[in-house]
């Protein structure tokens, strides 16, 4: 067993000492690893969509599988869908960056800060400004490519420990200032877009350099980490111990440890490792009343109405979160991926429901529908000599022999994890159950690609929004009696309401079940259409989504399985909650933050000063 070799006065919780002499202290953070995000779209700058010469598709750098293969395919696939016959060379041209407003100074504010953090733990830079006052919305990267936020915050401060972060939070009091917490920012509901009318001085507090595993806990199997923790920097440092907290979302690459909590994340190996809210056993909170902790951790509690549970889907508008303690796993003993086709959606529906009464779902089960399915065929590399006749062939015996139909075939990619006989137990049932609902097994490579194309196809959004094209994703969950028909009426709602406003062409509309739970699923659509020639196309792309939404909610689906509300879903609140929910809600905000100090407004939560 390893011992600890370090004391940190801020590790919390009986940090590694004679009281836990069994707790890990690990000597270094994750640590950024130098890798330079995009400040105008979505991942990594070293990694885009472009168009080569001869009018295939190439995504640049060398991160992920898509990296550096030539794709064919993928244009004329667009053209054919969508009905459009865009020329590659009329493009869409960013601006970015845009004009901001003048920052709005609070000469005490900065003074305190002075005193708090050191000269580089602030900034008031404009690109520095415009990227924390923005997520990854559809219209907020259009806003930043094609015209303007109205908003964003005056000054961002940088702490490195929860000292400094309650010091910044009494000095914002004193001076009456907004602070607004800041993780990865990649968030997809306008959470960080700053109220239009906040005359204050707006300060972003990024917890980027509260990343640190504090401590880990191998007897127990619990982890104390900073919740500025970016997701691949906590997998390297948990893995480099043996260990794992088996949260994946699509994110992860981006998003942070308190991020997670804010919004009630969900990754895509929940069915292993559970949901971020089954896997925080612990969280310190600093809000405008003061610290939020506690000196121990137990594996299970009931001491009554628990203030720490109030912070997950906080949204930044109680308190700014620290750190948490997680539960961690092993490094599973087998990590495997295998893919599974079914004649259609309906099959492969009932197949995961079955999965859900008859056995133990792999870590990670995911099924895409008939238009998904063609775009991670248009994703494959050109194939030429023997690969290309392998292509062709297997293309013949699942099309010609076993009869899948090309326009309604779909496929399920799975993940398992766990010791070699759970993950034998889990395929053995996965097999026989496929076959039940007329499946076939594609194979190990295809649900590694599957699984891994999630990570880039990120980056298709922003290469198409310069060719015309507005795309996003949005999420729900349902019950399984309504799973089909969810996915159907808001297909047709989108379609309708696109060919209600004249639009060009075709819509995309397609969708995926992401997560299973013996009650239902989760639901991801992707939707896009063309608009060269339209106006305001960001507002009618904010349009077309609220009414699917709409149309979500009217047959049964949830507000938001993992997004959250943010602002742009507040105005749905009253069709989820009832009167009394909401008022309640709206008096703990104005009971824990009277003043508003946290005042970045997401589910339209207010504080309000009282005369007492």
């Amino acid at each position: 067993m390893q011992r600890s070799h370090t004391r940190r006065d801020d590790a919390g919780e009986g940090e590694a000492t004679a009281d836990a002499p069994h707790r890990i202290i690990p000597a270094d953070a994750p640590g950024r690893d130098g890798d330079e995000e995009s400040l105008d779209g979505w991942g990594f700058r070293d990694s885009e969509f472009i168009v080569r010469a001869d009018g295939s598709v190439l995504l640049t750098g060398s991160r992920y599988a898509l990296s550096g293969l030539e794709l064919p395919d993928l244009l004329p696939w667009i053209r054919n869908v969508m009905g459009v016959d865009f020329p590659v060379a009329d493009t869409h041209d960013s601006v970015y960056p845009p004009d901001l407003p003048a920052p709005r100074e609070s000469p005490g504010f900065l003074g305190a800060v002075g005193q708090i953090l050191t000269s580089d733990a602030v900034s008031a830079d404009p690109l520095v400004r415009l990227r924390h006052g923005h997520g990854h919305t559809l219209e907020e990267i259009y806003a930043i490519r094609y015209g303007r936020l109205e908003r964003v915050p005056d000054l961002v401060v940088f702490p490195a420990s929860e000292a400094e972060v309650i010091a910044l939070v009494e000095a914002a009091a004193r001076h009456d200032v907004c602070l607004v917490p800041y993780g990865g920012g990649t968030n997809v509901t306008d959470a960080l877009r700053c109220p239009a009318g906040e005359e204050r001085t707006i300060v972003s507090v990024d917890l980027g350099r509260m990343n640190r595993i504090l401590w880990i806990d191998p007897v127990n199997l619990m982890a104390c980490i900073e919740a500025g923790a970016v997701g691949r920097h906590l997998q390297a440092g948990l893995a480099g111990h043996g260990f794992t907290m088996g949260h994946e979302p699509d994110s992860v690459e981006f998003s942070t440890l308190g991020g997670w909590i804010a919004t009630h994340a969900s990754g895509m190996k929940k069915n292993r490792y559970g949901n971020i809210e089954d896997l925080v056993l612990d969280l310190h909170v600093v809000t405008a009343r003061g610290a939020i902790s506690r000196p121990t951790v137990a594996p299970r509690e009931s001491v009554g109405i628990d203030p720490r549970r109030w912070m997950f889907g906080s949204e930044g508008s109680l308190g700014i979160i620290t750190r948490a303690v997680v539960k961690i796993f092993p490094l599973p003993e087998v990590a495997r991926y295998d893919a599974v086709i079914f004649p259609g959606f309906e099959e492969g529906v009932s197949f995961l429901y079955d999965l859900t009464r008859e056995a133990a779902p792999p870590a990670s089960v995911r099924l895409v529908d008939n238009l998904q399915f063609q775009l991670s065929q248009t994703l494959k590399p050109r194939a030429t000599g023997f690969r290309g006749l392998l292509r062709r062939a297997e293309k013949l015996f699942v099309t010609g022999v076993r009869g899948f139909d090309p326009r309604r075939m779909v496929a399920c990619t799975l993940l398992y994890e766990g010791s070699r006989r759970q993950v034998k137990a889990e395929e053995s049932a996965v097999r026989r159950l496929a076959r039940r609902h007329g499946g076939m097994r594609a194979g190990e490579e295809n649900g590694r690609r599957g699984y891994q194309l999630t990570f880039g196809i990120a980056y298709i959004r922003d290469f198409v929004m310069k060719h015309y094209i507005l795309g996003e994703s949005f999420e729900t969950s349902v019950p399984w009696s309504g799973v089909l028909a969810l996915c159907e009426n808001v297909k047709g709602r989108l379609a309708a309401e696109h060919a209600a406003r004249g639009l060009p062409g075709r819509p995309f509309v397609t969708c995926r079940v992401t997560q299973v739970y013996q009650t239902g699923v989760c639901v991801y659509f992707y939707f896009g259409f063309y608009h060269k020639g339209v106006e305001r196309p960001a507002e009618v792309f904010a349009e077309l989504e609220r009414a699917a939404r709409d149309e979500i909610l009217r047959s049964g689906g949830s507000l938001s399985h993992h997004h959250g509300v943010g602002k742009l879903r507040s105005r749905f609140l009253p069709r989820v909650f009832s009167p009394a929910a909401l008022e309640w809600a709206a008096e703990v905000k104005r009971a824990v933050d009277p003043g508003n100090l946290f005042g970045i407004a997401n589910q339209s939560l207010r504080g309000a000063a009282r005369d007492d």
